[in-house]
């Protein structure tokens, strides 16, 4: 079963809660999905089991030999990446129109690796995650790529995906053909606006999603306006979570919110874990 945590924005602590479900499971697969801000692997020291290449996407390279800086190339770019017979590769989007107008055959393409993918054995589990090389963009490739390491080094009945906020290309390549989204959000205007931008994501793939208000008690009324409109879009909030600094405290400590037993946001989660373990089990079954 594929857990996908989701948000419509960054800051709404989606990686505390699913760090949190991570630990409570106990036995379960993590995928850091937010490749282009990672930070799953903060939380825990592992082992690391593989590392390899990933190349997504194709840059253009000049033939110094046969380029006689005719400026074709440089005229016909519309990304502005190649000047003098130079690429500029972080604004070379791989397109080949400069191989295609190029009257010397100077130019070609050949693959360009733009991230390293990790999987790692941890206390518990298996991690895996990307580390991007500068001036890359996070790609749907990339997140495929990152699930797919993650079922070849784990058997876990359970994997837990951190997915980017927003609803762009990462997003939906973290949800597709996953089992439930939990989308986390936050008692704001801003927060109810991107709620609904996510489930609009969701709901059309036909994913099955699931809410958490995090911070529900800062503002009832918004609170209420979030539950009136999961009623009547047929979602079920699973998680009602208090305010509570000791959050502030464990990311400090880069320890997931689970070892501060006293922690009221702590025991919310933990509700919210059983109604999910329950869904499990009637998902094996």
């Amino acid at each position: 079963m594929e857990l996908v945590v989701l948000s419509g924005k960054g800051g709404t602590g989606k990686t505390t809660i699913a760090t949190a479900l991570g630990e409570l499971s106990r036995e379960c697969t993590k995928v850091d999905c937010d490749v282009d801000a990672p930070n799953l692997s903060l939380f825990y020291k592992g082992t690391q089991l593989e590392k390899k290449s990933f190349f997504g996407g194709k840059k253009a390279f000049v033939n110094k030999e046969k380029c006689n800086e005719c400026g074709m190339c440089t005229e016909r770019c519309k990304f502005g990446a190649i000047k003098d017979g130079v690429v500029d590769i972080h604004k070379c989007e791989g397109c080949g129109v400069c191989k295609l107008v190029c009257p010397n055959d100077a130019l070609f393409l050949k693959d360009y690796k733009n991230a390293e993918i990790l999987a790692e054995k941890m206390k518990i589990g298996i991690l895996t995650r990307a580390e991007m090389d500068i001036g890359s963009d996070g790609s749907g490739k990339l997140i495929t790529a990152l699930r797919r390491t993650a079922k070849e080094h784990s058997s876990d009945e359970l994997i837990i995906i951190d997915g980017s906020p927003g609803i762009g290309c990462p997003v939906i390549s973290s949800c597709t053909n996953s089992d439930y989204v939990l989308i986390v959000t936050e008692p704001t205007k801003s927060g109810i606006s991107d709620l609904k931008r996510v489930y609009g994501v969701t709901d059309g793939f036909g994913i099955r999603s699931l809410v958490c208000i995090n911070k529900y008690d800062i503002n009832t009324k918004n609170t209420e306006e979030i539950k009136k409109y999961c009623q009547e879009s047929e979602i079920e909030i699973i998680g009602l979570i208090p305010f509570d600094s000791t959050v502030n405290r464990a990311i400090n400590e880069l320890k997931p919110i689970t070892e501060f037993k006293e922690s009221i946001a702590c025991k919310a989660i933990e509700d919210m874990w059983r109604i999910i373990k329950l869904k499990i089990k009637q998902e094996v079954k």
